[in-house]
């Protein structure tokens, strides 16, 4: 820019200095003609209940586990399986995985158990891996045990093949 001539860019600056701050109070004037200041004010029920949120409450126990190994029926396609069975002082650290004694591949003849979905073993890019892949490895982020305590909200689900049917 040496030798150039700047009177056009300060021109140009001051102008844009210039707007900004005339949008600026046009904002302003606005939101103080329509500002709710004389509007009451709204009272949020707490959505976490009465507790205080950094107090400690006791835990409620789980319910009784279901041991029968029954296999359920899944609600919804691709729903992880339930776990039909206890898993009372099962040890799931980065170093073990207790769920794999009984159903890695190699493992599944001599203990019955089913054998882990294949998906456990691919990446997130699709690759498949000779063990299983780390962001599968902790199983109950997804699978659960079954426990036999009633529902705590009632389940209204329809599934999408009954809807409609005449009944």
């Amino acid at each position: 820019m040496r030798g150039q001539d700047r009177s056009g860019h300060r021109l140009m600056r001051a102008r844009t200095v210039l707007g900004a701050a005339l949008a600026a109070c046009i904002v302003l004037v606005f939101g103080a003609a329509f500002s709710q200041e004389g509007a009451p004010v709204k009272i949020v029920p707490r959505l976490t209940g009465t507790a205080q949120p950094m107090e400690l409450d006791r835990v409620p126990a789980l319910g009784r586990p279901v041991v029968d190994d029954v296999r359920r029926m899944r609600n919804y396609p691709e729903q992880p399986p339930v776990i039909p069975h206890s898993i009372d002082g099962y040890q799931l650290t980065l170093n073990t995985n207790r769920c794999m004694d009984c159903h890695k591949r190699e493992f599944t003849e001599g203990s019955g158990a089913p054998m882990i979905s294949v998906t456990h073993f691919q990446d997130r890019d699709g690759q498949v891996l000779s063990d299983v892949t780390p962001r599968r490895y902790f199983c109950t982020a997804c699978h659960v045990q079954q426990t036999d305590v009633p529902p705590l909200v009632q389940n209204t689900f329809q599934d999408a093949k009954d809807i409609g049917r005449k009944r």
